[in-house]
């Protein structure tokens, strides 16, 4: 039924090396943080109350950026994302290039996840949609993926985190470019049943735990634009194009359940 098929084992452990380092940056917000009610943001202003940006510090080994506040900017109904060579603020890590990373303050339970985003085409780049808990939020790491590679924007990668156990990813065919234009991602996340992929609406991907349990635990909706390092058989070398990359999102809606 569906079009798909499965990453490498070499690139699934380049994944979990450098996630399992990810998320734990000091601009983390408060493990505290309330169960999030359902919510519709169309990105026509910065929203402190819902979202802060990640600032000063950089995700893992994989991840060969680091976080900077003003790399994301709302204006004009559009969040962004910018990809570029600035420095970033405490070093990052001697990460040479700067990007940004939008957290919501909250965690949000079962439900459907929608974005409205447009991804950048650049091999060795992943823009991300995507929930995510872990130890800097006093729980297990489970999390939800929908990442566009920039190697290939034509398609679309998911997979799911359960207590740090991974090797769920699956790529599917889109049938268009996602760095074209603006298009509609969303997963459902049931209670104790399945995880539901969809694009502009149509479903394309479903796990039922056939392949391991699913998450449970309240996660952050989270947005990224990061080049790799070290995962060159999964994301292709990075090679930045000598100009500012930008990914958009127009919108994110969370319908609790």
């Amino acid at each position: 039924m569906f079009n798909t098929r499965s990453r490498t084992p070499a690139a699934l452990a380049g994944t979990l090396l450098g996630i399992v380092a990810a998320l734990t940056g000091p601009g983390d917000a408060p493990a505290s943080a309330a169960i999030g009610p359902s919510f519709v943001d169309d990105f026509n202003a910065f929203d402190t109350g819902r979202w802060y940006k990640a600032d000063g510090y950089s995700n893992g080994s994989m991840f060969n950026t680091g976080w900077r506040a003003d790399h994301v900017w709302v204006s004009g109904g559009v969040m962004g994302i910018n990809l570029d060579t600035q420095s970033c603020p405490g070093g990052c890590s001697g990460k040479p290039y700067a990007s940004g990373e939008y957290r919501t303050t909250d965690l949000y339970s079962y439900g459907r996840f929608e974005t409205r985003m447009k991804a950048v085409r650049n091999p060795g780049t992943v823009t991300s949609f995507f929930t995510y808990t872990g130890p800097s939020d006093g729980q297990p790491w489970d999390e939800i993926d929908i990442e566009i590679l920039g190697k290939n924007t034509t398609q679309m990668q998911v997979n799911y985190f359960t207590n740090g156990v991974g090797g769920h990813e699956t790529v599917i065919n889109l049938g268009f470019d996602a760095a074209a234009g603006y298009h509609d991602y969303a997963f459902e996340w049931w209670n104790g049943g399945t995880i539901n992929w969809f694009v502009d609406g149509r479903l394309v991907h479903q796990e039922n735990g056939s392949r391991g349990p699913l998450p449970t635990h309240p996660q952050r909706i989270m947005m990224n634009l990061w080049p790799g390092i070290g995962v060159d058989s999964w994301l292709q070398p990075f090679t930045y194009p000598g100009h500012t990359l930008t990914a958009g999102y127009d919108r994110a809606r969370y319908t609790r359940y």
